[in-house]
């Protein structure tokens, strides 16, 4: 995404905001195929990026929803539901069955428990609507069932003609740069897989899974992604599975588009250390292991002081917190107030994970760019206070 782009969406939106730009984003998720073995599916995780899904709706084979929000959003975008697969750790028991009874059920629903197995089971036989299921393999965490609950519910749910179970969802974790932690895991999926085919004569049309593909957020950063990626489609292509393969990703797929802009409001000097206040702070821009600011992430002056001398800058948030740092001793040449500051890869979690309504400061606007470079605001900048506010009778 270019400067003058940039320059142009804060004036429309004004900072801090978000800028997304889709021609970045379908470039990505072309990339990202033509390194994968062919045949490779893609589902997209909305947590991610909620802001996303119907840039990316085309581009991308499923959409993995965690939430009744996210369920909703995509309702209300009118995306087809033949691309959901809905996840989540919790499914709410009243929302799943009204979303059954009144949807088509062509949404593929993960088993998280044996609750949740319950739960879909008899909102299949009160509707009459068959559901298709994926079995989600726990790998250590909170999330899915262990492999003893999986062979408890198997048999019935095979035996169950309006249930059909698709498959294995499993995911184990995020940025994961290690080939041999990715080569045990495959490893281990094939023989489950192979367990399952001879233990119960059930073979897997699909495996869902998340590998926790890396991005590199922050300068000085050596990860190779190509070799990664080789890699890891070696690993893949020289699986015994031999069915549908889906790739759960969103960080991967979403961190590059985005961009974070940020304005200088105020500078101050103590004890030799300069420091810039900006509009924004840690409340919007979250980075995937950063610490305290220690590290340095991709970030430049959009309008730099040319000839002017390079000096370290802390940069700081506008909350009341010591902890609201962007990023120490930045060499910057030249600042002062009005310049804006740019944040790349902010295309995933930022807009959504940050404390937002902490000290209820505004939601910053959001701006797509297209691919012809025309601009889209698709949230102006939100008051927090009334979601903050308490409501007490009259």
């Amino acid at each position: 995404m270019n400067d003058a782009i940039l320059k142009q969406a804060a004036a429309l939106a004004g900072t801090p905001c978000y800028i997304f730009d889709t021609g970045v984003l379908k470039d990505r998720l072309s990339y990202l195929r033509s390194r994968l073995p062919e045949g490779t599916q893609l589902a997209y995780a909305i947590k991610a990026n909620a802001f996303l899904v119907r840039e990316i709706f085309p581009y991308v084979d499923r959409l993995e929803i965690c939430s009744p929000g996210e369920h909703a959003i995509c309702r209300h975008l009118g995306l087809d539901s033949s691309k959901y697969v809905m996840s989540g750790v919790y499914k709410t028991p009243e929302i799943i069955r009204a979303q059954i009874a009144e949807g088509p059920a062509d949404e593929i629903y993960t088993v998280e428990s044996e609750t949740q197995y319950r739960l879909l089971s008899d909102c299949a036989h009160e509707t009459g609507k068959p559901l298709k299921l994926l079995l989600r393999l726990t790998s250590g965490n909170q999330f899915g069932m262990t492999r003893e609950t999986i062979a408890g519910i198997l048999p019935e749910a095979l035996a169950d003609p309006l249930l059909h179970v698709n498959g294995i969802q499993y995911f184990s974790g995020t940025q994961k740069t290690q080939i041999k932690r990715l080569k045990r895991e495959i490893e281990e999926l094939d023989a489950y897989l192979d367990e399952l085919r001879d233990t119960f004569g059930y073979t897997a049309e699909e495996l869902e899974y998340g590998p926790g593909l890396p991005v590199s957020y922050f300068e000085g950063d050596n990860f190779d992604e190509e070799a990664h990626l080789a890699a890891f489609s070696e690993l893949l292509s020289g699986m015994r599975f031999d069915g549908l393969l889906t790739l759960e990703l969103g960080r991967a797929i979403a961190a590059s588009c985005g961009t974070y802009l940020t304005r200088v409001v105020d500078q101050k000097e103590w004890d030799g250390q300069k420091m810039a206040i900006v509009d924004g702070g840690i409340h919007q821009l979250t980075y995937y292991g950063q610490f305290m600011a220690m590290k340095h992430p991709k970030v430049h002056l959009l309008t730099p002081h040319a000839g002017a001398p390079a000096q370290e800058w802390t940069i700081y948030g506008s909350l009341c917190t010591v902890n609201d740092i962007l990023v120490k001793r930045l060499p910057l040449e030249g600042l002062a107030p009005g310049d804006i500051l740019a944040f790349e890869n902010t295309g995933a979690y930022c807009v959504t994970e940050g404390i937002s309504l902490f000290l209820s400061r505004d939601l910053p606007a959001v701006v797509i760019v297209r691919e012809d470079g025309s601009l889209l605001c698709v949230r102006e900048d939100t008051p927090a206070d009334p979601l903050n506010t308490p409501h007490y009778p009259e």
